[in-house]
């Protein structure tokens, strides 16, 4: 009996981390479509590098949505097929910082996705997290510099 209790448990702890990874996925095209549109409505000499480099975020988070989605069907789930709600604003700075917390959001996230995807022994998706984590880190130190504030810290809850 203790078995079935432990497999349940593991099922449902696989079903919370797909949920989990879903919510990840819908912030990546979120990412994307905020990259896109961002680095094409920045205006003035001063955003025109974070413009470019903006571009080169959306192609990273593009990739960055192609492996969780893999993940999410490697575990038996559906990829959902929608994005949250992408902030837009006049303000270049106002932009960037919708961007710098959301990468700050992403972070934090996918640390706790590390975390889950080892208690279930899911050791080559921790590592695929963590490859994703160096690039968003990236990402935040980009917007952060552009913005001239110091790299927001992340810290997860019970840590």
């Amino acid at each position: 009996m203790p078995e079935k209790k432990a497999e349940a448990q593991n099922d449902e702890a696989l079903t919370n981390l797909i949920h989990a990874l879903n919510e990840d996925l819908s912030r990546e095209y979120q990412a994307i479509i905020a990259y896109i549109v961002y680095s094409n409505v920045l205006s003035g000499a001063q955003w025109m590098n974070i413009a470019a480099e903006l571009k080169l975020h959306a192609v990273e988070e593009l990739q960055h949505a192609l492996i969780i989605a893999d993940q999410i069907d490697y575990l038996g789930g559906m990829p959902t097929a929608t994005a949250k709600e992408v902030k837009l604003s006049d303000k270049p700075e106002d932009m960037i910082r919708f961007d710098l917390d959301n990468e700050t959001e992403t972070i934090k996230n996918y640390r706790e996705r590390v975390k889950q995807a080892e208690a279930l022994g899911h050791y080559a998706l921790a590592e695929k997290l963590r490859k994703i984590i160096s690039q968003e880190q990236e990402h935040q130190h980009d917007l952060a510099t552009a913005l001239g504030i110091d790299v927001p810290k992340v810290f997860l809850q019970g840590a």
